[in-house]
């Protein structure tokens, strides 16, 4: 397993933007994919972006347009950006590695802690 650390949450204006970077314990380069995913208070943990080891992304159809997930293999990095924050962006969000897609769910190979974004109105 890899340890994964999230930062650059906080709280900001609808309308603004943040970017938020999650650091890998080790070398990513031969993690499968990584992604990120968020849960809102009262809501399911739902994934939003994901990149292959391919570096190939995808989106949640909520989020196409003003998010943007990235990688730095040289830091053992990966980034999402969010512009544009709505309100309902408003969630804690994880970064997660080896991700494999099944079809019906994605399963996780790690997790980690979690960082929270508050949008303001």
């Amino acid at each position: 397993q890899v340890q994964l650390v999230e930062s650059g949450g906080g709280l900001v204006q609808a309308g603004g933007s943040l970017r938020l970077s999650c650091a890998a314990s080790r070398t990513i380069f031969n993690i499968n994919a990584m992604g990120w995913y968020r849960q809102a208070p009262g809501k399911q943990r739902e994934l939003v972006a994901t990149i292959t080891s391919g570096g190939s992304p995808n989106y949640a159809d909520s989020v196409k347009g003003r998010f943007t997930i990235s990688r730095d293999r040289s830091k053992n990095t990966v980034y999402l950006q969010i512009n544009s924050l709505k309100p309902e962006d408003t969630a804690i969000y994880y970064c997660a590695a080896d991700l494999v897609n099944f079809g019906s769910h994605w399963s996780v190979g790690s997790w980690g802690q979690g960082t929270q974004v508050t949008v303001s109105s």
